[in-house]
């Protein structure tokens, strides 16, 4: 099994307010989605030859991006890295005592598939694992 970066996910206040610094440097930006799974807005911007930025603006309060601001403020939220064969990864992490937030990849931005790893079994970082596009 290979793993790419994928991108790195930002939560922001606004994806309006995220956005403006990413315009002022000339970033070019995807369409804007909605991951209703997630209860999110995002707005991946892709970087030449490299993995991209994913800014998360909360569609709730119930949201994990508004617990995280509220709790956190603003910044980054995860790392996600791409793979391929996730449910295969997902049977090899739960055997190894990993702790999943999900165990069964749901629908994620892109009509990929993700799974979320715990801060308490990655050293404190939230890791996204994504299969698809």
């Amino acid at each position: 099994v290979g793993f790419e970066l994928d991108h790195l996910g930002v939560a922001v206040r606004t994806l309006e307010e995220g956005l403006k610094f990413y315009r002022a440097l000339g970033f070019s930006e995807m369409p804007i989605e909605e991951v209703a799974t997630e209860q999110v807005r995002v707005g991946f911007l892709r970087l030449a030859n490299s993995a991209a930025i994913e800014l998360l603006e909360a569609t709730s309060d119930e949201s994990p991006i508004a617990k995280f601001i509220a709790k956190r403020g603003p910044g980054i939220h995860h790392v996600c890295l791409r793979v391929k064969g996730i449910d295969d990864v997902v049977v090899r992490l739960k055997a190894a005592g990993v702790r999943l937030i999900n165990e069964t990849p749901r629908p994620g931005a892109h009509d990929c598939r993700v799974v979320f790893v715990h801060p308490a079994s990655t050293g404190g970082v939230l890791l996204e694992l994504s299969e698809g596009n």
